[in-house]
Formats: C-alpha cells, sequence, structure tokens
C-alpha cells in the first residue's frame, strides 16, 4: 500500500511511519507533509525516499495523492479538513486521525465520501474501537454508541482547585502521549465532546444514540450496544500503534502491541462523565445539535483559546468561557461549502482573539 502522510511531525504521523518501519514490505510512503519542523521532514524524507516532501504552507500547490493508495490525515486542527476533501475528491481512501475534518466539515465529508465511493477508516482509539464492535463495517444496526473517557488529569479536581491549573499540569496527562493542543483538550473533556460529533458522522448515528462514560484505565477503547442489550468493546492497553496499524491492515491483523494481561489489570471502573464541572463538553455537544457552522465556531474558538492557555495568557476555565462567548455571539450558519466553513473558522477566531486579548 502507498500511503500519503498528511502530518507526518506529529504525534500520529510518528507512530504511523513505525508502522510503516515495521512491515516495509507492505506499505510505502509516497507524500509526507510537515507542520514546520524541515529539519526532521528533512530525516523522513531521507528516510523514506518520498516522491514529495513538503511543509503545510508550500502543500497547497502539490498534487499530493495522485500515486498513493491511502491518505492517512494526522494533520491537526481545522487545517486538516482540505487534506481530507482534496484526498476524497482524488478517490483515496481515507484514513481518518484529523478530528476536525469531522466536527468541522462532517456533512460535506460525508457527502463527498459518498458521492466517490471513498472509505473513511477511523484512526482515533474510540472510533476504531467502534469499528472493530460493528465487524469493521459501516451498515451494522446498532441501539448505542458508548465512547469512554479517561477524565483526564483533572477529573476529581473541585471547581476551586481548576482555577489555579496551569498548562504543565493540564498536559501531564494520566494514560496518553499525545500533542500539546489535544492533551489540553482531554483535559477540558472538550476533546470527548468532538469524538461525539465524529462518532455520528462516521457510523450514521441519530439523536441519543452516543453517549460518554469515564474509564479512567484506558483499557476499555469503547463500546456497542445493540437492540437485545449485549454490549461489544475492544480493549487494548492504551496505545494509538494498533488503531493506526488496523486502519491500514484492515480487515487482516499483524501482529503490533502487546495483548492484555487481565490478572494483572485486576479491575476496571466505570463512571459518570461530570459534565458540570467540564462545561466544554456540553458546549461541545450542543454545537453539534445545532449543527450548520456551530461546530466550526466552537474549534476555531477552542484553537485560539487553548494556544493562549498554553502560552500563559487565560486560565484554565477561561477556555469554556471563550467558546461560550463565541458561540453566544455567531450565529450558526448553513455549511453549505468549505468557503462557508472557512469564514465561520475566521470569524470565530477573531472573535475569540477579542474575547482574550481585548482587541
Amino acid at each position: 500500500m502507498k500511503i500519503a502522510l498528511i502530518g507526518c511531525t506529529g504525534n500520529i504521523g510518528g507512530q504511523a511511519l513505525d508502522v510503516v518501519r515495521r512491515y516495509p514490505d507492505l506499505f510505502s510512503v509516497t507524500a509526507l507533509v510537515a507542520g514546520t519542523d524541515r529539519n526532521r521532514l528533512q530525516a523522513l524524507k531521507e528516510e523514506f525516499h518520498p516522491r514529495i516532501a513538503v511543509c503545510a504552507e508550500e502543500a497547497k500547490d502539490v498534487d499530493l495523492f495522485s500515486d498513493c493508495d491511502a491518505a492517512l490525515i494526522a494533520a491537526s486542527g481545522f487545517a486538516g479538513l482540505a487534506y481530507t476533501l482534496s484526498a476524497i475528491e482524488a478517490g483515496k481512501k481515507v484514513l481518518l486521525a484529523n478530528k476536525e475534518s469531522l466536527v468541522c466539515g462532517g456533512e460535506l465529508v460525508v457527502r463527498a465520501a459518498k458521492e466517490k465511493g471513498v472509505e473513511l477508516v477511523p484512526v482515533d482509539s474510540e472510533h476504531s474501537a467502534i469499528f472493530q464492535a460493528l465487524s469493521m463495517r459501516h451498515d451494522v444496526p446498532f441501539k448505542k454508541l458508548i465512547l469512554t473517557a479517561s477524565g483526564g488529569p483533572f477529573l476529581h479536581y473541585t471547581e476551586e482547585q481548576l482555577k489555579g491549573v496551569t498548562a504543565r499540569d493540564a498536559l501531564n496527562h494520566p494514560t496518553w502521549a499525545m500533542g500539546a493542543k489535544i492533551t489540553v483538550d482531554s483535559a477540558t473533556l472538550l476533546n470527548k465532546g468532538y469524538e461525539i460529533l465524529e462518532a455520528k458522522w462516521l457510523f450514521g448515528a441519530g439523536e441519543g444514540q452516543i453517549e460518554a462514560v469515564v474509564h479512567p484505565e484506558s483499557i476499555v477503547h469503547s463500546l456497542v450496544e445493540f437492540e437485545d442489550g449485549a454490549m461489544l468493546a475492544q480493549l487494548g492497553y492504551p496505545d494509538m500503534h494498533l488503531p493506526i496499524q488496523l486502519a491500514l491492515t484492515y480487515p487482516n491483523r499483524l501482529p503490533c502491541t502487546k495483548p492484555l494481561n487481565l490478572a494483572e489489570l485486576g479491575a476496571l471502573h466505570f463512571e459518570r462523565l461530570p459534565e458540570e464541572k467540564f462545561p466544554c463538553f456540553g458546549l461541545a455537544v450542543e454545537a453539534g445539535r445545532v449543527g450548520g457552522t456551530a461546530p466550526t465556531l466552537l474549534n476555531g474558538a477552542g484553537e485560539v483559546a487553548v494556544h493562549a492557555f498554553l502560552e500563559g495568557s487565560i486560565s484554565f476555565l477561561r477556555i469554556a468561557e471563550t467558546i461560550k462567548d463565541v458561540l453566544s455571539r455567531i450565529p450558526a450558519e448553513r455549511a453549505e461549502s468549505y468557503a462557508a466553513l472557512q469564514e465561520a473558522d475566521r470569524m470565530a477566531r477573531a472573535a475569540a482573539t477579542s474575547f482574550i486579548y481585548g482587541k
């Protein structure tokens, strides 16, 4: 399989390249797109010999997908949506690790994929788990999808404690090693809200068919409930190599990570997701219910707010306040085109910047 890898220097991109290294006879890389790390990109170019190796600012002028079999979209943020739509337009299978493609552009992406006959394969651990529980098919009926959440580092903090947490505290995730933006989103539970929206589009879930539950050990990666009351789940140690590799190899499974030792685990725990303490989750779910450009407004405001938090300009609780302010001030419009989403993203970023910095 020939792979175009978008986001090759990030956390997911790096683990995808580990899979290519593990199975060089099965996979090759035809295109690499990095963010801004030119030194790392050059090293990867020398190792994998792709036809194309560019940073994001140059990628729009290059044909990335003409000679690949699959595009692994691991770029972060709203920027990933353009790559996803381009890969679909080229008729390539899309291995989707960029949440924002479906959070912001779910309607456009799903419609385009159907028109082109392109398969969307989930890479996120939660959605990969659901995909596996549904026999790696998109047409299996289900009653409910249940996403698991670690709860992040602040699960049992009081509101008073949350007022004083720092970026360093938020980046100390209890079970997963991820990039800074998604780690903060996990700490606010905004990321879990994003995953609710992602699951809606990936699996065609209707109103009330998706919920989230806290599972601190991050061993059960998500569950599917069926009409007869049965539940199926996928279990494994927290390691993104497995869902990345499975997206590349399915329906085949190849050696990847170490199996669970159930006796050593001893017990697994589940508890209610405390929405009242983490308002970002509810804001995401509500934006998904409103639809149109509301999720794009949510995401744009969230990206600006998290950046401000990471640089020390705002407090942890101010992230949710920023998103709420933007959603209350900018009305959602119909998500009729990529241009409409771009404009919503621009407006959200401007409004969030104004709220935070007074500009």
